[in-house]
This record gives structure tokens, C-alpha cells and sequence, in this order.
């Protein structure tokens, strides 16, 4: 444990009825009893002054107990209630503080959790996806992975891996057994149910992965193809200036949405095309600079025009961009919405086949419904596993093409390693260190 004593306000900054102020460590007692009088009785919300070192009231509220190590920290934890004066939780976090308490750094009391064994690495960042969660989905995920549902399913592979490494190192240590392993066929059924299970995770992970982070689409083509009225369409927004002047966006401009779970980060660009306009240019710029930044480019073409020199900006697009082309102003072409082949065709100003846009852009992020099973996961969750997924495959080919045992062995104990970083069991001091301090202060 640790044996200093933290605090912080953990409720947001600003006017409101109620604000928290967390304390714990070893001085949780010294502080009680000098700020409420006592040690209030464990577990029990009891209203009480609270008072400076003259005596004097700073407010009166709700002091709550929570005693080692049936607390979140699995230390001595305290939590003021106050009223939500920014004046006056300052003033009781400064006499925290002179009886010996110090600022919390972002994410340390979720961090002593993780130390304490209260909580593993995956339902520690779980809480942070929680609070900054932008969906209902993405925080019943969430709220998945800190009630365990992620870290058991980890847990459960590593069961099996650890099977699996038990049985092939013991048949390496006792040769005099005579157990041919390599041509037992149960080898190979639980090698792939660890391949099968890891797939499911990833896949859930992948998702999980969506909710969380979302995707960054960036809106492109030549000046007046409708692009500010898709941004409208998708958003529901008058969000951008709709004009029949070519040019109009000279900037770019960010509208976020819910896409049936998955936040959708659009980006509105100025329209691309040579242009003498010293303004102009510099929008051009940042519309190629956002489309470095983009998962997902959608070009717009204007369907009245025969001739649509999409060409000249798909052969500039960086390769790896995936590149979905709509057709937009169907309304004036007297065409319906549809499909054909991998484009679309649209309408945004008359809201005709958004629906199906909306459709087609899940499927081009590779978004699958997979009902309440998901939960919450991070990039760091996913380069993990697929490096398990890496050093698998490659247990599997010392096993079929080179009767190899000792490097099949040594396979699966890397992969091993990999699923453990998840949980923070062999996670290195300098990535917990970073997972934490991008947590808010007073979690």
C-alpha cells in the first residue's frame, strides 16, 4: 500500500447542488477527526460540519466512511459531500491538505485500485471509457468491462493456454513417457478452441474498439457538389452554410454524431479544386490535412454533371484511405436511391437515401451488431491481441510443419505474455504510468 494520503474534488468544476471531495490513505482518520470532529461509523452517509483549523465552518454536508480494504482503493477512503461552491471545495481541499494530504494526480485512486487487487487493468480503464463515453451502446460496453465480462473472457483463453503449455512442456521434460505429443490429435482440437475463442474476442474487441474511439469520415470532392448539405443531412444540423456560390466552405468544419451506437466524427471540407483565392488556399490545405487524419473518405459527386473528374483526387488520396463515392444531387438527375456496384447515389438536400448511406458506412467501418456481447476495448487491447493472434499462428506452423515442441512452447508462452498485458498482470510501470494519467482527476 501506499503511505501517503491523496485527495482530490471529484466531481466537475462549476456551479451545482452537490460537489465530492475524495480522500484516502493512511490519514484518512487524522483528517476526519479534525475536520468532522470524529471517525464517522463505516458505510453510513452522516450529516456533518465541516470545520478549519480555527473552528470556523467551511460548509456543512455528507461525510461517508469507508474503511480498509472494503473501499474502492483498498485503502482508508473518505468522501466529503458539499455544496458545489467552487469556493468552498477549494477551501476544504486546502485543509485536506495542510493536515497531510496531497493533489491526487489524474487517475491515481483508480490506479491504488488496480495496485490493491480491487480491480484489474481492463475494468481500471473501463471506468475512464465509462465517463467519456459518447453512446448508449458504447457505455453498456463500457459498464461490460468493468463488471468483468472483458477480463474473464482474457482470463478463460489464458486458462487454456496455459493448458495447452503445461501439456506440451511436460511432454518436452519427460521423454522416457513416450508421449508423442506432436501426433496426438488433441493437440491440435485445443489448439484451434484457442484459436476459435481468441477470433470471438478479437471480433468483440474490434467492436468494442468502434464504440469507444469511433470514426473520423472526411467529406470531399470538387466546390459545390452538396457536401455542407450531406454534413446537414447526416448530422440533422444547419451546421453548415448551404449556397448555391461555389466555394462557399472555406474552412473545415467538425460535426460528431451517434451512428446507431458508434460515434461518427464528420468533417466538411473546402471544396477541392486549383484555386487563386489566398482564403481559399488555405482551406484546400487543411482538407488535405484532415484527410490524413481520416479513417473513411467519402467523395461527392454532383450526378448532374456528365463529366466528373473524380479521378484527379482519388490518385492524390493516400493508398490506404478506404474511399467510399456517392452520387449526390439525384433529385435534378431523376434518378431513385440506390446501390450500384460500390457507389451510392443520394440526395442530401431532399434527404433521399441517407438511410441507405448510413447503412453503407457501417459496413465499409466493419461494424456488426453483436448485441449486448460487446465490450469496451482500446487500441492498446486490440495491437495485443492481434500479436497473441501473431504468435498463435506461429505455435501452429512449429507444430504442423516442423514437429518443432520447444518452439511451439516458446510461441505460446509470448502469446501468454501479450494476454496478460491486457489484464495489467505483466503490464511494464511506464504504460500504466501513461494509461492512468490520461484518466480525469478524482478517479
Amino acid at each position: 500500500m501506499n503511505s501517503d494520503t491523496i485527495a482530490a474534488i471529484a466531481t466537475p468544476s462549476g456551479r451545482g447542488g452537490v460537489a465530492i471531495i475524495r480522500i484516502s490513505g493512511s490519514k484518512v482518520s487524522h483528517i476526519a477527526s479534525s475536520i468532522l470532529g470524529n471517525l464517522p461509523a463505516p458505510f453510513k452517509a452522516i450529516h456533518k460540519l465541516f470545520r478549519d483549523e480555527h473552528g470556523e465552518l467551511i460548509d456543512d454536508g455528507i461525510a461517508i466512511y469507508f474503511p480498509a480494504p472494503r473501499s474502492f482503493t483498498g485503502e482508508e477512503v473518505l468522501e466529503l459531500q458539499g455544496h458545489g461552491s467552487h469556493i468552498v471545495m477549494d477551501m476544504l481541499l486546502q485543509r485536506c491538505i495542510e493536515l497531510g494530504a496531497r493533489l491526487a494526480r489524474p487517475g491515481e485512486f483508480s490506479e491504488r485500485a488496480f495496485l490493491n487487487d480491487k480491480l484489474d487493468l481492463t475494468q481500471a480503464e473501463a471506468i475512464a471509457d465509462l465517463i467519456d463515453s459518447g453512446s448508449r451502446q458504447a457505455a453498456r460496453s463500457a459498464l461490460r468491462s468493468l463488471q468483468g465480462e472483458f477480463s474473464n473472457a482474457i482470463n478463460s483463453l489464458l486458462s487454456k493456454m496455459i493448458e495447452m503449455r503445461i501439456y506440451v512442456e511436460a511432454a518436452l521434460d519427460f521423454p522416457e513417457e513416450e508421449i508423442d505429443f506432436l501426433a496426438d490429435a488433441s493437440v491440435m482440437n485445443r489448439l484451434q478452441a484457442i484459436k476459435d475463442q481468441l477470433y470471438e474476442i478479437s471480433q468483440k474487441a474490434q467492436q468494442g474498439s468502434l464504440l469507444r474511439n469511433g470514426m473520423h469520415l472526411v467529406i470531399i470532392g470538387k466546390p459545390n457538389a452538396g457536401k455542407s448539405s450531406l454534413l446537414n443531412a447526416l448530422s440533422g444540423n444547419e451546421t453548415a452554410i448551404v449556397t448555391e456560390i461555389a466555394g462557399t466552405t472555406r474552412d473545415t468544419l467538425h460535426e460528431s454524431i451517434d451512428l446507431d451506437g458508434i460515434p461518427l466524427h464528420l468533417v466538411d471540407t473546402a471544396g477541392l479544386r486549383e484555386s487563386d483565392d489566398p482564403v481559399e488556399k488555405i482551406g484546400i490545405e487543411r482538407a488535405w490535412k484532415a484527410i490524413e487524419k481520416a479513417d473513411i473518405a467519402l467523395l461527392l459527386l454532383d450526378d448532374t454533371q456528365t463529366q466528373n473528374p473524380q479521378f484527379e483526387i482519388v490518385e492524390k488520396l493516400p493508398e490506404s484511405l478506404p474511399l467510399l463515392i456517392v452520387h449526390n444531387k439525384i433529385d435534378l438527375s431523376n434518378k431513385q436511391p440506390s446501390k450500384k456496384g460500390d457507389e451510392l447515389y443520394i440526395s442530401a438536400k431532399q434527404n433521399l437515401g441517407i438511410e441507405l448511406l448510413k447503412t453503407e458506412l457501417k459496413q465499409r467501418i466493419g461494424f456488426q451488431d453483436l448485441g449486448e456481447d460487446t465490450f469496451i476495448a482500446r487500441r492498446r487491447h486490440l495491437q495485443a491481441l492481434q500479436r497473441t493472434q501473431e504468435y498463435v499462428d506461429n505455435a501452429e506452423i512449429q507444430l504442423t510443419q516442423f514437429n518443432a515442441g520447444e518452439l511451439m512452447a516458446e510461441e505460446l508462452r509470448l502469446a501468454q505474455d501479450e494476454l496478460a498485458q491486457i489484464t495489467g498482470k505483466f503490464t511494464p510501470d511506464d504504460l500504466l504510468g501513461e494509461i492512468f494519467s490520461s484518466f480525469c482527476i478524482g478517479k
